[in-house]
């Protein structure tokens, strides 16, 4: 019988789990109540009491009542959930799970469900579903549901969202507990990849496909580039080519595609193979051109769509990138080879074209080879970044690192 694992502050939202839980049971699956709120008394019964999540946090539910501090008392709930789930799914004891809540029980509800496995079922159903889902989802793989209406009362409305949403993750979890995946030989190698960087990793993924490899190509948009690592470090990833890495100017400038301060670390931290480059470190991202903060007026920009505006990084941007990536793979434990193109990091930076500026990418590739240590691979090619040339040689190089293991000489094509 597959185990469903619901999540709820049962002092406010008591009756609305009690309705979905029997949704749940009535389609054959278990459920294990966990109550995460703190203030009042529950309304019904869970098998795991706030006096157990809090103590799974670090402290008494006692001290968080006579604190009286929301923000604090959140914190703590959300540790002590993420240690129970967490030993639940390791004991066999979680197949899917729910929790209902406004952004206090969605932010504690989704911690815990962030810490679960790819693939685990996890449904939130909330009043936050409808705007900036980011903080809640991350690189998880959450499915968010808008409750339409706040979670106080069953109506007319509720009681079919509701409905829908017990019914969902009851399949979700019966499926899940029966799945058989299939045998994957194949190693799985990650790619990054911009819209800007497409025809590069297109041609870079058909020839490592030839050659035996299962592709799972990543939007370097912050959010994908924290997924891949969190991939990296579950045991998925076997190589990686890290085409686009982006994120790292949006990280360093302010962009909004930052994928946080440890990007470009993860890989080499476990010693996974790795062929890195340059791709779209010309540009940082931002919303509309309205948006745009206003000390970047006057920097040179480029309206992508109208959601999207891009800002040409500047020659002391350039520099701190380049001496940035040769800090994070100066110390990687596995084999690493870098490579630069030329003749510009994106569809739109080589001669001619809205980003072209060879003083500025220069100063990113003089700072590079200047600050990576000469353990280090380092090719240098006389193309842009998306001629089929330069995505062969990167994917071959690849291709070698996996199979052999080792490092290999510097290759200059200058």
């Amino acid at each position: 019988m597959a185990t469903v694992v619901v999540l709820g502050t049962l002092d406010t939202k008591g009756n609305e789990h009690n309705f979905v839980n029997e949704i749940i049971r009535n389609k054959g699956c278990d459920v294990v109540l966990i109550d995460i709120g703190v203030l009042g008394q529950p309304q019904i019964r869970p098998e795991i009491s706030r006096k157990e999540v809090a103590r799974a946090g670090g402290v008494e539910i006692e001290e968080l009542v006579q604190k009286n501090d929301r923000g604090y008392a959140m914190e703590v709930m959300a540790v002590g959930a993420t240690e129970i789930v967490r030993q639940l799914h390791k004991d066999g004891n979680l197949d899917g799970i729910l929790a209902l809540g406004g952004s206090g029980g969605a932010s504690i509800a989704t911690h815990a469900m962030q810490a679960l496995p790819i693939g685990v079922p996890k449904l939130m159903v909330s009043t936050v579903a409808s705007g900036d889902t980011r903080p809640y989802v991350g690189e998880s793989d959450i499915t968010m549901m808008y409750s339409v209406v706040d979670i106080a009362g069953i109506n007319s409305i509720s009681e079919k969202i509701l409905f829908n949403a017990g019914t969902a993750i009851a399949e979700m979890a019966i499926a899940s507990s029966t799945f058989v995946p299939r045998k994957h030989s194949r190693p799985l190698v990650s790619i990054t990849m911009f819209g800007v960087t497409t025809p590069c990793v297109l041609q870079a993924s058909k020839w490592l496909e030839s050659k035996g490899y299962e592709i799972v190509v990543f939007s370097a948009n912050g959010v994908g580039g924290r997924a891949m690592e969190t991939l990296m470090r579950d045991g998925f990833i076997k190589a990686s080519l890290d085409v686009t890495t982006t994120e790292l100017a949006d990280e360093l400038v302010g962009g909004e595609l930052s994928a946080g301060q440890e990007r470009l670390e993860m890989a080499g931290r476990l010693g996974i193979p790795q062929v890195v480059s340059l791709g779209a470190l010309d540009m940082v991202n931002f919303g509309p051109a309205d948006t745009l903060p206003a000390h970047f007026h006057g920097r040179k920009i480029y309206k992508h769509n109208p959601n999207v505006t891009l800002m040409r990084t500047t020659e002391e941007e350039c520099n701190q990138l380049g001496k940035i990536m040769a800090h994070k793979l100066n110390q990687a434990k596995g084999p690493v080879s870098v490579f630069i193109p030329l003749k510009g990091f994106s569809a739109i930076a080589k001669k001619g074209d809205v980003f072209y500026h060879p003083q500025a990418d220069r100063a990113l590739i003089d700072s590079l080879k200047e600050s990576l240590e000469p353990h280090i691979d380092l090719v240098v090619m006389d193309t842009d970044i998306n001629d089929p040339a330069f995505a062969e040689a990167m994917a071959k190089k690849l291709h070698e690192l996996f199979s052999n293991n080792k490092k290999v000489g510097v290759l200059n094509y200058e």
